[in-house]
């Protein structure tokens, strides 16, 4: 199994808009540096590279990441211990505090390559039932094996 992660954000200005110039500069390397980390093995994108473009959500300010891990350990390692750790930090500069959970995670089939409407359906999952097997967080971590074992 893999573990796949969908986070969302709620842009505080225009993606052209000179306060959040410093965030969307450093997409493309942010994206390339996910790319290069060890345990990476799929991000959504458009023909652009990236996936601001995506509208997932009828708020047309909520932008979107997706990605696919061999494992939460390398998740955390690209978001914590890398470069991406100083955006994590500077986040209230350039997005609205969401009051629900704004990010999900799940395991998924070896080879398989989640929607975005499949992401959005575990992010809802996870806001009506809590972390379980089925969509989680950080706090709670499943493991794959406890994925498995239950029946969603």
């Amino acid at each position: 199994m893999h573990l796949a992660q969908l986070n969302i954000a709620k842009a505080k200005y225009s993606l052209e808009a000179p306060e959040i110039k410093e965030f969307v500069d450093n997409l493309a390397p942010v994206n390339n540096l996910a790319e290069s980390s060890e345990g990476f093995i799929w991000r959504l994108k458009d023909e652009n590279g990236d996936a601001t473009n995506i509208q997932a959500f009828s708020d047309p300010d909520v932008i979107v990441n997706m990605s696919v891990w061999d494992s939460t350990d390398a998740l955390k390692n690209f978001m914590f211990r890398t470069h991406h750790r100083n955006f994590l930090r500077r986040k209230k500069e350039w997005f609205h505090n969401i009051p629900e959970d704004s990010y999900v995670l799940w395991w998924v089939p070896l080879g398989h390559v989640p929607t975005i409407e499949e992401a959005v359906e575990k992010l809802d999952f996870l806001r009506s039932n809590g972390d379980t097997p089925n969509a989680f967080t950080f706090k709670s971590n499943f493991s794959a094996s406890e994925f498995l074992e239950n029946d969603f």
